[in-house]
This record gives structure tokens, C-alpha cells and sequence, in this order.
């Protein structure tokens, strides 16, 4: 498990699947804005179920975020679009509703920036998000992110088209968390 201040990424356990999946996935408007498609139901046991993780696929690196104090299930956390010609790779997160508002965004960024930079030699990590998600905005800026563009209308989420922000970050002007 990777440790952070307030969290640890770990494998993505069986028993996760559902309530990532109750709490994230079926939540309409929650997954509307996390992913790069329209919600559409899948039934679970699919191959393309979401949260379920392949193995095979060396592109994407899935994580489950878990609280230290007493391992209680958080998140999800990913590097995605990994590119090992260009060393870089995306970062995504997503917090069950219960866990929003603690910190723990920021923390799970510096633990995947530790993962990228240090543990895959990444060159360049980077996040894409909606302009209106500010927690995610906090957390990327707060270990170190540097808004690099604007999207305009590039989002077709709930029925509108929303601006999508690029924020990237360099190996070389990372600066670790101690507590990572």
C-alpha cells in the first residue's frame, strides 16, 4: 500500500466494487461529470462494469483509497492514460460522498504524484477536470499543479457544455510531501 498523511492506495478488492459502484458509478449526475461519456446502467458481473479492474491493461493504474485510521473505504484513485514513451500519464480521483471535505483529495494527489515521479519515473502528470470542480482544483494546485489551459465548452455534461481545466505538473518542479 502507498501511504499518505491521511490516506493509503491500495489494490482494488473485490468487496470494493459495490459500494464504489453504488456510491460513484450509479449516481447519475456524479458520473455524468467524472467520466468522458454519458451514464448509461451496466449490469454488474460486465466486463465493462465500472471499477473493475484488468489487470492485463498496463495503461491504467486503478487504486482504492482507504482511510489510515482503521482502513475504511474512501475512493478511487487512478493514473490513466499512461503514455511510457512521453513519461506522462492523467490523474483521476473520486471520494464517496461521506469522505468529501476532509482533505483527503489533496492528499490522495500527493500520494499519486509520488506513484507517477517516483515509483513509474514519470516525466509529466496531468489532471482534466470540469472548471467548476473546485475541490479537485484545490487539491492538483495544492501539490503543485500549474493551470495550463482552458477548454471552453469542451464537457457535454447534464444536458450543457461546461469548460474543462488542464493543469500539469513536471517532475522536476515536484516537491515531494514529507508525509508520502
Amino acid at each position: 500500500m502507498l501511504r499518505g498523511g491521511k490516506v493509503g492506495l491500495r489494490a482494488r478488492h473485490d468487496e470494493d466494487i459495490p459500494i464504489l459502484r453504488a456510491e460513484l458509478a450509479d449516481d447519475v449526475v456524479n458520473a455524468s461529470r467524472a467520466a468522458a461519456g454519458p451514464w448509461r446502467p451496466i449490469t454488474p458481473g460486465s466486463p465493462e462494469a465500472p471499477f473493475v479492474v484488468d489487470d492485463k491493461e498496463q495503461r491504467n493504474v486503478p487504486f482504492s483509497v482507504v482511510e489510515l485510521d482503521g482502513g475504511t473505504l474512501v475512493g478511487a484513485a487512478s493514473l490513466w492514460g499512461i503514455d511510457t514513451h512521453n513519461r506522462s500519464a492523467h490523474v483521476g480521483l473520486g471520494l464517496l460522498p461521506s469522505a468529501r471535505g476532509k482533505g483527503y483529495g489533496t492528499d490522495v494527489v500527493a500520494v499519486l504524484c509520488h506513484y507517477g515521479f517516483v515509483v513509474r519515473g514519470l516525466h509529466r502528470l496531468q489532471v482534466d477536470t470540469l472548471a467548476d470542480n473546485t475541490a479537485m482544483l484545490r487539491s492538483a494546485e495544492r501539490n503543485g499543479f500549474v493551470r495550463e489551459g482552458v477548454l471552453r465548452s469542451a464537457s457535454w455534461v447534464m444536458g450543457e457544455f461546461l469548460d474543462e481545466v488542464l493543469l500539469g505538473l513536471l517532475a522536476e518542479d515536484w516537491k515531494p510531501d514529507p508525509k508520502v
